[in-house]
């Protein structure tokens, strides 16, 4: 039996250089294996369950638009982040002072285990009102860190500050959502 040999995936910066010469569907593949950690991020990051698709579908317009300020120095999915976040900070300085409210299915509650359920609501609602409360750089290392599982040095390159710095600005988030939740 013969097996054929299974080859990688191209790597980002080869679909960078098949987009800037031309291809879709280099641009495809790169919205396909990116899209999802940038919602997830944009959405930890406090970006309203309406504007993530949104938010989203403008990374990847901006990042597209301005491919060729991307170097190679830093990773795609890093150049990626930092796009989503500057826009988010643009959206939240458009929005200052305004408050939406929205109900959702998980707003709605459940018959299986109510206290269970209102448990957990309730520590999730801590927990996303801690986010809230972190300082910008916290906010973000935190959730590069868990959410994305990003190392130090990668998170620094992305917000601009240094390794130590990022470090130093996940163990006071950890302390301090911690001190919330409790």
């Amino acid at each position: 039996m013969m097996t054929r040999p299974q080859t990688e995936p191209p790597s980002d910066a080869v679909l960078v250089d098949a987009w800037r010469a031309g291809s879709e569907q280099a641009a495809a593949a790169l919205v396909a294996r990116h899209a999802t950690s940038i919602a997830r991020f944009l959405a930890a990051s406090g970006a309203g369950t309406s504007d993530i698709e949104d938010l989203v579908q403008d990374t990847f317009f901006r990042a597209f638009r301005r491919i060729d300020s991307w170097r190679g120095e830093a990773a795609f999915r890093s150049w990626l982040f930092t796009i989503a976040g500057n826009l988010l900070k643009d959206e939240h300085r458009r929005n200052r002072g305004r408050t939406v409210v929205t109900l959702e299915d998980r707003d709605v509650a459940g018959h299986d285990d109510p206290a269970a359920t209102l448990t957990a609501s309730e520590m999730e609602a801590r927990l996303q009102e801690g986010l809230t409360r972190l300082p910008r750089l916290q906010r973000e290392v935190f959730l590069l860190r868990v959410q994305q599982g990003i190392e130090y040095q990668e998170i620094a390159r992305i917000l601009g500050t240094t390794a130590g710095a990022a470090r130093v600005h996940y163990h006071h988030a950890v302390k301090r959502l911690k001190e919330l939740v409790q």
